[in-house]
């Protein structure tokens, strides 16, 4: 059965930012420099995030409803010979209206259908590449390392989700279109992430939970990676996901969902994204202990160790045994406490 991630029913002057021209990242991750692409306008994450401002809204779509400042040019990484948005870690196999064309991927807005697409294989990318800097492909086992299907704009609902039946990923449409917020992009990369290291991840409810949150997780991850990478504005609170998205259903300020949340296990309530709250803070708490890198190699590489329908508790212990192995006993204490601080129990 295809593995759905809902979204929607919860909830002049263009900014030329530097790019790469050397190829070098940044030293958070140690990513192995990378030859710079085609040049292409996309959102610093999003619109919302990097001007701070919560007022703005779809407009139907409208250019004009979005300020030249939210964007910037970036290379294009990782191209094939196609001559199309299709790449060693992205492919965008289908599309609303005309394919992009690369000779133009400086010139679209929000409008654009086009744009969403540019969006798309922008930041799967970008996603990828922040875990080969982590080391998975390399010293550690891939994640996800292939070459991942994307279509844009052709689920006709405010609706993204990751299907396991194709291993592919679908962008819908409505409010805002999916693909125009990078948090968007990057959690339903997450899924894909998942699915890669543990095939049939989210059988349970709490496996389910723990999906969502790991989406919701890495696309703050991966999120904050590039602005500090490129030097792009964060002017909301990065513990927000999805601030431009949620503008259509959330009041300001927007957020589809936190990974800040107090709710500890007790506050279960049966639902994935919500319960979901509660493992992605565990994970944020993870993060600010120890670090970007040490906290997402040890969180990304104890997924491999998961069942499909894992527990809670049966993940955090992995985690923990995980954060040892990799770092010793300080980082398995610090992996112990964020669990046990949601309360989660059977937490060794």
């Amino acid at each position: 059965m295809a593995h759905r991630t809902p979204r929607g029913l919860l909830a002049g002057a263009i900014a030329t930012v530097a790019v790469l021209t050397t190829g070098a990242s940044a030293s958070a991750t140690g990513t192995t420099p990378v030859a710079v692409g085609p040049q292409a306008r996309v959102f610093m994450v999003n619109p919302v995030q990097s001007s701070g401002d919560q007022t703005l809204t779809d407009a139907k779509d409208s250019a004009d409803a979005v300020p030249a400042t939210a964007y910037a040019t970036v290379a294009l990484r990782n191209l094939d010979v196609s001559g199309g948005l299709s790449g060693r870690w992205v492919s965008v196999r289908s599309d609303t209206g005309a394919s992009a064309r690369l000779a133009d991927a400086t010139s679209y807005n929000r409008h654009d259908d086009q744009f969403e697409q540019v969006m798309a294989y922008f930041w799967v990318n970008e996603a990828q590449e922040y875990l080969q800097g982590l080391g998975f492909g390399s010293e550690l086992p891939g994640a996800n390392d292939r070459v991942q299907p994307v279509r844009i704009n052709q689920w006709g609902a405010d609706n993204s989700f990751f299907t396991d039946k194709k291993a592919e990923i679908r962008f819908g449409k409505g409010g805002v279109d999916d693909a125009e917020d990078a948090e968007v992009v990057v959690h339903e990369y997450g899924h894909a992430v998942h699915n890669a290291q543990v095939p049939g991840f989210g059988t349970s409810l709490e496996a389910g939970s723990i999906g969502e949150a790991f989406g919701d997780y890495l696309a703050v991850a991966v999120g904050q990676h590039a602005a500090a990478r490129y030097g792009w504005p964060v002017k909301t609170d990065v513990a927000c996901v999805a601030d431009w998205d949620s503008v259509t259903y959330s009041d300001a300020p927007h957020c589809l969902r936190r990974i800040d949340s107090d709710k500890t296990y007790a506050d279960r309530a049966g639902e994935v994204h919500a319960d979901g709250e509660i493992w992605s803070r565990a994970l944020f708490d993870i993060r600010t202990a120890l670090g970007p890198r040490v906290a997402d190699r040890i969180i990304l590489n104890a997924q491999f160790g998961f069942a499909p329908d894992t527990s809670f508790a049966a993940a955090a212990n992995t985690t923990v045994a995980t954060a040892q192995k990799m770092y010793g006993k300080s980082a398995a204490d610090a992996v112990r406490a964020a669990f046990q601080a949601r309360q989660i129990p059977g937490v060794a």
